[in-house]
């Protein structure tokens, strides 16, 4: 069975079982029918994936690989703000009319810091210190940055990760470690959909920079599961896990900047039926 299945199946029981019921809390999230949003919740959630020994997409129901890289490379590649520049529609309930999300996401991995060795966007930063110093316990991305909250039109959910090289025993090979951060999370729209962005671009920063993709660790302040979606995750988990896919990345790639959602493959993708109409709070 999929490790995914089996983390995201656990994670799930321990909210249900063990989580706060926000009901007749105040709570900001609504439903399009304007009635409020509640969520049973756990505090401080922690899951850790091995991306060398397998990719972490769930098989309970499908997670789409290549809208979700689209999404990543958004932010992280193409740096933008405007969902004009995205080929789904997840972000449309928060875009303004002209499409902006204002300074949220990709903006600000778009600005410019000063360095002693010169000026460097978050990504560029990245990149550069994990080719010219993998050992340095200083390689991470912010993007809750406080004196622009008030200019984004949704507060950032995952919003930094940390990077951390390491070597495996026995070898000289340097192995891509990663953990993200997220302040918040819908477990059913969102989990999944995350975890499989951030374990791709573990994979395309190890390849650019001469490495093997490590662990993942996934670390969530607020794992909660929505009033309204308990009934379709307890659907979920009656579900029987199945073998976990295999990933393809182009092996032709070395530079960051020229990876599309086509150069990320899942082969043997076994998947149950997906869950659709799945309501949204904002």
């Amino acid at each position: 069975m999929s490790y995914a299945d089996r983390v995201f199946i656990d994670m799930c029981r321990d909210i249900l079982e063990n989580g706060t019921d926000t009901s007749g809390e105040k709570v900001r999230p609504r439903w399009e029918d304007g009635s409020l949003a509640y969520t049973i919740k756990r505090f401080g959630v922690v899951n850790r994936y091995n991306l060398a020994e397998e990719f972490p997409a769930l098989t309970l129901r499908r997670t789409a690989i290549k809208s979700c890289t689209d999404e990543l490379l958004w932010i992280w590649q193409r740096k933008s703000n405007n969902i004009h520049e995205l080929g789904s529609h997840i972000w449309d309930s928060w875009a303004d009319e002209e499409g902006s999300i204002g300074k949220a996401y990709g903006y600000q991995m778009g600005v410019k810091h000063e360095y002693r060795e010169g000026m460097f966007d978050q990504i560029d930063r990245v990149i550069y210190d994990l080719k010219n110093n993998p050992y340095s316990r200083r390689i991470m991305t912010n993007l809750y940055v406080h004196q622009d909250l008030h200019e984004m039109r949704l507060y950032p959910c995952a919003y930094s990760m940390t990077f951390n090289v390491t070597k495996k025993k026995g070898s000289d090979g340097l192995v891509l470690n990663g953990i993200l951060n997220q302040r918040s999370q819908d477990v059913l729209t969102a989990n999944n959909w995350n975890v499989c962005q951030y374990a791709v671009l573990m994979h395309m920063l190890a390849q650019v920079c001469g490495m093997e993709a490590g662990e993942l660790v996934h670390v969530i302040a607020d794992a909660h599961i929505y009033d309204r979606h308990v009934p379709l995750v307890k659907e979920l988990l009656e579900r029987k896990p199945l073998p976990a896919p295999e990933f393809w990345l182009n092996p032709e790639i070395r530079d960051f900047y020229e990876f599309t959602p086509e150069d990320v493959k899942l082969n043997n993708y076994e998947t149950h039926e997906q869950i659709r109409n799945i309501p949204v709070a904002v």
